[in-house]
């Protein structure tokens, strides 16, 4: 079991966010239905340069789309990976060679070799946690729900 405790430090997220402008997204999807859509079309309006990583597709949200991290020309902040736990090894291979600062899992990709991979060569992991949920509660596009908890559910305690 993978301690992800580790790979989710409010203060490197905050650091992560507050330093990226630069986010190529992995899987990132043209079906606006998807989750990988939602968050790159959020990520675009909040102002950080967003590149999709789909060999499938040549253009999503309005920008070129790249078969593989090698393929993107410019230099990447954050890599958002939303494929299946085990593409993530040979992700952040990619992610190590192009210099990456981050390599940020979305919920549910978890992977202990990745991330060994990644923190081997010098780029931050960051795993088990939305890109677009922690800006919003971190960036303040968030806090007039409530109190920062660390959680967000949808479970209600009910009256006492």
């Amino acid at each position: 079991m993978t301690d992800l405790a580790r790979y989710q430090d409010p203060l490197t997220i905050q650091r992560v966010l507050h330093t990226a402008r630069t986010i190529a997204i992995v899987g990132l999807s043209s079906n606006e239905l998807r989750a990988s859509y939602f968050v790159g079309f959020y990520l675009k309006r909040h102002g950080y340069q967003v590149i999709p990583v789909n060999p499938r597709e040549t253009e999503i949200l309005g920008e070129k789309c790249y078969p593989s991290l090698q393929d993107v020309p410019v230099p990447v902040d954050i890599v958002c990976v939303f494929r299946a736990p085990d593409a993530l090894p040979g992700i952040a291979r990619e992610a190590v060679k192009i210099g990456a600062g981050t390599l940020w899992c979305q919920f549910g990709v978890i992977n202990a070799d990745g991330a060994r991979i990644a923190e081997d060569g010098g780029v931050t992991v960051i795993m088990d946690r939305c890109l677009k949920v922690e800006h919003a509660r971190y960036v303040g596009r968030m806090h007039w729900l409530g109190f920062n908890t660390q959680r967000i559910t949808s479970v209600r305690a009910g009256l006492q």
